[in-house]
């Protein structure tokens, strides 16, 4: 069995860095990362970045207060069908769109994979469809209410059956929030997601400032630190491109698509 891991920027928010970590000063600014899940029975994404129009029209997208609050770094080219045609893969070709969650620089390019299934975790779909919940969590259902098919899911998800891709339940920065567990011969890597932001968050349980629910993230970045604990890598939001062996592997600002492993 081959499986292929590759990973890319789909354009870069900066913010305030204490709204995304305790203790944060001044402002910083992350990567919006993708991935690209090559299986024998699919190929799969994990999150799709921000939508096109938050180039031309941040603010007509996202709103004034997300446009004032992050400054989006999104350049021609960045989009996740850019990503994909520039390693030669077809984005109507794409099996699985795995949302972590809804916020918008983790959906907005699922406008552009249009002949995916929706993999979510039921929790964060119906927090989507709510419309008072989904105004509270940052939500824009015109990012995921698309028309794909859905896969609603409830908890841990083996994604192709054989355990080498698996969703992990890590809830709290959203009512239903995932990370994505990737098993090779070398190992595991965690793809976090937003479950955690920075080395730090996952070290000394540094939350970001608003959150859906505290403890959820608290028991989620427990759940990650045994995930390392048995071998597996965590990738985070981090800008820093440092990768430490005590410690996760941080997301590197990636130019251009990058593949992680072949197995």
């Amino acid at each position: 069995m081959t499986v292929k891991l590759y990973a890319f920027t789909c354009g870069t928010v900066t913010g305030e860095f204490g709204r995304l970590m305790e203790g944060g000063e001044g402002d910083i600014t992350l990567p919006v990362p993708v991935f690209l899940i090559e299986h024998p029975k699919g190929q799969a994404l994990f999150d799709t970045g921000l939508h096109p129009d938050c180039r031309r029209d941040p603010a007509g997208r996202l709103g004034a207060r997300l446009a004032g609050l992050f400054r989006i770094g999104f350049q021609p080219g960045e989009e996740v069908s850019e990503r994909l045609e520039a390693i030669d893969r077809d984005p109507s070709k794409i099996d699985l769109v795995i949302n972590s969650h809804f916020h918008f620089d983790h959906v907005g390019g699922n406008a552009l994979i249009n002949n995916a299934t929706l993999l979510v975790q039921r929790r964060e779909w119906d927090a989507g469809m709510d419309p008072d919940t989904a105004a509270r969590r940052g939500f824009n259902p015109r990012d995921f209410d698309l028309g794909h098919k859905l896969r609603l899911v409830d908890g841990e998800h083996d994604v192709f059956g054989d355990g080498s891709v698996v969703c992990l339940p890590t809830y709290g920065h959203t009512p239903g929030h995932q990370s994505l567990r990737v098993r090779h011969d070398g190992g595991e890597v965690v793809l976090a997601a937003d479950a955690c932001y920075f080395c730090r968050t996952l070290r000394e349980r540094r939350l970001p400032r608003y959150v859906d629910d505290r403890q959820g993230m608290l028991a989620s970045l427990d759940r990650l630190e045994a995930q390392e604990r048995g071998g597996a890598r965590t990738r985070s939001r981090s800008p820093s491109a440092v990768t430490r062996k005590s410690g996760p592997l941080s997301s590197a600002l990636i130019k251009v698509p990058t593949l992680i492993f072949s197995i």
